[in-house]
């Protein structure tokens, strides 16, 4: 049973698995609840995290951390670190990519991250303005990601991409080719599925930006938005929007086989260049 001090919230909570309660491990569970006590008041509504804070800071006086509310619950296993710095804005995504059973991703621009390679990721940086000590700490980071992907029990992943991401120039015609032939390589994995929007489809669900949606069992999905920062959400409302539009643009897409036939072709005319 919960505290006696939150009015209500048992119903609500169980809603909750341990798995999303421990997914987030890495920062503080807000809590908004009905409570018995000047200035701290509202429905429990949302567990929303809070960058950079741990589980248990912040917590109202009297409220015990919400992980520890649910019996038989262990206290959440310490913060998932990489060796390289990450901006924090992008940890929560980070968690989640790691803990889904199922990534599905969308992207009309560019390589996703989970599957770059290190040169492609790297002139990524470069126009983006980093210096080359802080490129190679990032591309250090985002290969450190990619290591789910060789798991005894990697997530399954499903990669939708406009084609025009093949044929936009990054870094050089050589660092183009190299990328599009590893992308082949990862669609032949049983569990990477990448599959390619023809130009001849022309206008598109996904065409007003890219994003990834990871997959929990038994816990709400979890959004990353591609941006100026990336944004991680758990909003039903966005994660609906989200779940239609890639239904909508991986019905526009070429079946897998087609899609490496397509990418390996575009790898092709990269090294003739």
């Amino acid at each position: 049973m919960l505290s006696a001090q939150v009015s209500g919230l048992a119903s609500p909570f169980a809603s909750f698995s341990a798995r999303h309660l421990l997914t987030h491990s890495s920062t503080a569970l807000r809590l908004s609840c009905q409570l018995a006590r000047p200035g701290w008041s509202g429905n429990f509504a949302t567990m929303s995290s809070v960058n950079d804070r741990r589980i248990g800071e912040g917590t109202p006086p009297g409220i015990t951390p919400a992980w520890s509310m649910v019996p038989g619950i262990p206290k959440p296993r310490a913060s998932f670190r990489m060796s390289a710095p990450i901006p924090s804005w992008f940890e929560n995504w980070l968690e989640a990519e790691r803990e889904a059973h199922t990534l599905r991703l969308w992207s009309p621009i560019l390589v996703p991250g989970l599957l770059q390679t290190a040169e492609y990721a790297r002139a990524l940086l470069a126009a983006a303005g980093e210096d080359a000590e802080r490129a190679d700490e990032l591309v250090t980071a985002r290969l450190e990601r990619q290591a789910i992907l060789d798991r005894s029990r990697p997530p399954h992943v499903v990669a939708v991409l406009d084609e025009a991401v093949l044929h936009r120039l990054i870094g050089t015609p050589a660092i183009r080719h190299d990328q599009l032939t590893r992308l082949a390589a990862l669609s032949e994995r049983p569990h990477v599925s990448v599959e390619i929007v023809p130009a001849s489809t022309a206008a598109n669900a996904g065409l007003s930006g890219g994003f990834q949606l990871a997959s929990y069992d038994g816990a709400p999905d979890v959004l990353n938005m591609s941006g100026v920062e990336d944004v991680t959400a758990e909003s039903r409302s966005l994660l609906r929007r989200a779940t239609v539009v890639f239904d909508l643009v991986r019905g526009d897409a070429l079946p897998p086989t087609a899609s490496r036939t397509v990418i390996t072709e575009a790898a092709e005319l990269w090294k003739q260049q």
